[in-house]
Parts: structure tokens; sequence; C-alpha cells
């Protein structure tokens, strides 16, 4: 498996904070100060990308990293829009690497598979990067696994390859359970997956009058819209309440119980928002909770249809 460190030789312990609302619901104070709760509880892992905010989450996550940026493990996404072209790539990063105030990255993930561009100058490109120190990592997000396998076959012809892989992965959306993470272990690709709350869905917090993303933004609604990811929301709030703690501590440390061993990506728009889920890198699930929590949804079939076999 992958391992990360910093650029000073030390382990990135395995959780790491998403920037995406850094400049945007979150301002540059509520920024910095769940940057700052986030280093304190040993969070050394920060997650951002070209797209988020403008280009504001960039800028802010620069400024806050710059002090200490050999001790911390900075990740960033070429362009969305655009796809995996040399020229989009190149600048992309280019503006990345500028609004960062960083002249190299630890890791830089393309952002989403695309499907029109060769893949031979995809990985030429990081491939080149790679040998001007411009990044240590490659990282791939919202791949299916067949597509990185695929990928990993380029990427070996100009010696360098796939380390880490970002999926969407929480109590409600499970289908990285089918091949994405059994690949990961087999390939040693590091699962770094997003969303563990679930847009706010596993917090809780939509049982009563609380709004945020499932009620502001047109995809987050549609893709927690089904009742049976909202009945799951709602049994996890009463085992949470049943063991004296938040659901979304048990959200995380759930996703991180994994046999393939995620790193989630915690988020939120503050400080004091991100507290349950900080607790969640602390909280131990035993084998018996595990099997609880995962009762509360679907377990996704097998990818063979052979169930009698599974």
């Amino acid at each position: 498996m992958t391992q990360l460190t910093t650029r000073d030789g030390q382990t990135v312990p395995p959780f790491a904070f998403g920037t995406m609302q850094l400049g945007g619901r979150a301002d540059a104070t509520q920024s910095r100060a769940m940057f700052d709760a986030c280093v304190e509880r040993g969070i050394r892992h920060f997650d951002t990308a070209y797209v988020y905010t403008d280009g504001k989450s960039e800028t802010l996550l620069g400024e806050f990293a710059r002090p200490n940026r050999d001790a911390l493990y900075i990740a960033t996404k070429a362009g969305f829009a655009g796809g995996s072209s040399r020229d989009n790539i190149l600048t992309t990063f280019g503006e990345s690497r500028r609004r960062l105030g960083m002249d190299a990255v630890d890791l830089l993930y393309l952002h989403r598979w695309d499907g029109t561009v060769p893949l031979e100058q995809t990985f030429e490109t990081l491939a080149e990067l790679q040998s001007q120190q411009k990044i240590r990592h490659i990282g791939v997000s919202n791949f299916a696994a067949w597509q990185v396998m695929k990928a990993q076959a380029v990427a070996n012809r100009f010696d360098t390859r796939i380390d880490v892989i970002q999926p969407m992965y929480n109590l409600v959306k499970r289908q990285a359970e089918v091949e994405i993470l059994p690949m990961c272990a087999s390939e040693g690709i590091l699962p770094v997956p997003y969303s563990p709350l679930g847009g706010g869905l596993l917090t809780g917090k939509y049982t009563g009058d609380s709004t945020g993303r499932l009620t502001e933004d047109d995809r987050y609604a549609k893709r927690y819209a089904l009742e049976t990811m909202h009945r799951t929301a709602a049994d996890l709030s009463e085992l949470a309440q049943e063991l004296g703690t938040h659901p979304a501590t048990l959200a995380v440390a759930w996703v991180a119980r994994h046999v393939a061993g995620p790193v989630p990506i915690l988020s939120g728009r503050t400080a004091e928002q991100i507290l349950p889920s900080l607790a969640g890198m602390d909280y131990v699930l035993d084998d018996a909770l595990y099997v609880r929590l995962c009762a509360l949804s679907p377990t996704p079939p097998p990818a063979t249809d052979r169930l009698e076999e599974a």
C-alpha cells in the first residue's frame, strides 16, 4: 500500500481534511480556525482542487500551510473542466501552484476520467511533472476500477504509477466496496474517500429543520434523495444516542475501519462543526459495533452474478 510521508520524512496520519469550503461557505476566519483545529488534532494531509471556490481554497490553504510546509502533505487536482490533456493539466496545475505559493505539491489528482484524451498523453505529462519534482504522487478521483487499471497499465510505460484514488464512500454510498476497495487492497493503491458524512446527511441534522448542501445544492439533493438513505441516517442517529456519541463520529470511524485502510477526508464549514468528525479519528469500532453499523444500510452485491459463491 502506498505510504504517504511529509517532505520532512514523517508518516502522514490516516485522515485528511478537505478544503472544498475554504473561501466559500467558510470565510477566511472560519477557514483558518478549521485548519488550526485539524493540525492540533494531528491531521497533516490537506486536500484541495483547482476548481474549489474559484481558487480561493488553494489560495487560503497555501497561506495557512506556508509556515510549516515541510511538515504537511498537500494534494490538489487538475482542472475538472477541460479534461486530462497535456495543455489542461499543465495550465491548471501551473495556476494551482501559483495560488498555493508552492513550487511543488505532494499529490496531484486527475479530477475525473476523460475518455477523449489518450492516456499516453496524460501520463507522459504526469511522469514529466514527477521527473521535474513538481509532484511526488499521482492520484485519480472519481474513476471506476476498470478505468484505474487501464490507466495504471499506461502509467507503467512511463515508469510511474497511480498511488492514490479518491472515490466517494460513506454508509449510504457503498459502491466502492464492490471493486474499488478490493482493487486498492490488491494493487497497493491508497483509497482516500471523500464525503464520509454523505454531504451532512449522516450528521443527523436533516432530521430537523436544518439547512445545508442537501437543501441548497441540487446535485447533493439528488445524490442523497433515496428514502432508504434518510432511514439509515435516522437509524445512525439513534445508535449514536444509545452509545453516547455523535453520528458523525461513528460515520467517520466506520469509513476508516474498512480492511482496505481508507483515509477519510473530513470537511465542514466551522471549527465547531468538524469536532465530531475529528473525534472519529480516535473512536475505536470493535467487530460487533462495525457489524451493527454495516447493517444500517444495504451491502452492495458483489461484482459477479454468481451470488451463491459470494
